[in-house]
């Protein structure tokens, strides 16, 4: 992981100034790196020492990053990583150009692995911008909202856990069995760590993710909790206590007591606990697509990889 930090310090890097300190600003703002880290975890299921294993690396948190500026554009978030995001220091058409950036030094990378890394990374990249769009047009007349977003979640989050997953294996040489295994875990695991962000979101506190309780709400993002309890106040004989709340989400969300007395009502509800629930069941679905690999120190490390991202919403 140190080394992959060098490399995506070093690949960002511009000749132009404020390109340069633009492209810089999520690389030293830190994050977690669960992709890259996935990404060499599987590699140990082979030979993880092989170059095109930390290239790999680079590529999936380089193209996680390069969404993270557009992201932040789309929901007008005002901080990222505990830092000013990037459309806030200078402005939104330099973000989207800095992410646009980051793409073009991703699929630079990612073209010295060869046609199919292009191919799976184009496959990626596809699914994560209609994620977005699909959460951003929200369910057709009739479908179910859980199932879009539990789709939009596929397609926008687990879409890229699952190819940082598919890379390690394939780039250390695993069998396409095994290649297929981690695939399939890494798309399970990555709808329950985007299900516990959900319960996160609600949660915790600015300090701890820097980021403000709440935000989805405010901008009338969906997620779970919310689509819940929606579901429940829209039955016939719904409580009052789930309309009330409802009505709170429903209101004016542009002052921080409004915000607050919502997120409380929300906090409080049985849905936050089923959605918690929901991502416990998906980690535990996740680690049983582990099952055809042999036990060990790998496993292990992965089973730990999946039980660590739900533990975050406990």
């Amino acid at each position: 992981m140190t080394v992959v930090e060098e490399r995506l310090r070093d690949v960002v890097t511009q000749n132009d100034r404020l390109a340069d300190e633009a492209s810089r600003h999520l690389v030293n703002a830190g994050g977690k790196r669960l992709r890259p880290l996935l990404t060499l975890l599987t590699a140990e299921l082979g030979d993880g020492s092989r170059r095109e294993v930390l290239d790999a690396a680079v590529v999936v948190e380089l193209t996680h990053l390069a969404t993270l500026y557009h992201d932040d554009v789309m929901d007008a978030a005002p901080l990222r990583r505990g830092a000013p995001a990037a459309h806030e220091v200078w402005g939104n058409s330099v973000a989207i150009l800095t992410g646009d950036l980051l793409f073009a030094r991703a699929s630079s990378t990612v073209a010295g692995l060869g046609p199919e890394a292009v191919r799976i990374q184009a496959a990626t990249f596809e699914r994560l911008c209609l994620g977005q769009l699909h959460e951003t047009v929200g369910p057709n007349p009739g479908e179910d909202p859980v199932d879009h977003y539990l789709q939009v979640l596929a397609d926008k989050t687990a879409s890229l856990i699952a190819t940082a997953a598919r890379f390690g294996a394939m780039f250390a040489g695993c069998r396409p069995d095994v290649v297929a295994t981690v695939q399939a875990f890494g798309e399970t695991v990555g709808v329950a760590f985007q299900l516990a962000d959900d319960v996160i979101d609600l949660t915790s506190d600015a300090a701890t993710t820097g980021k403000t309780p709440g935000t989805d709400l405010r901008d009338r993002v969906p997620t779970m909790p919310a689509l819940l309890l929606r579901a429940r106040a829209a039955r016939p004989g719904a409580s009052s206590g789930d309309r009330d709340v409802l009505a709170l989400l429903d209101a004016d969300l542009s002052t921080d007591a409004a915000l607050t007395e919502a997120v409380e009502a929300l906090r409080a509800h049985d849905v936050v606990e089923q959605t918690r629930e929901r991502a416990v069941v998906l980690a535990r679905q996740a680690v049983e697509r582990l099952d055809p690999l042999p036990p060990g120190a790998v496993k292990d490390a992965l089973v730990a990889f999946a039980d660590s991202l739900v533990d975050r919403a406990s």
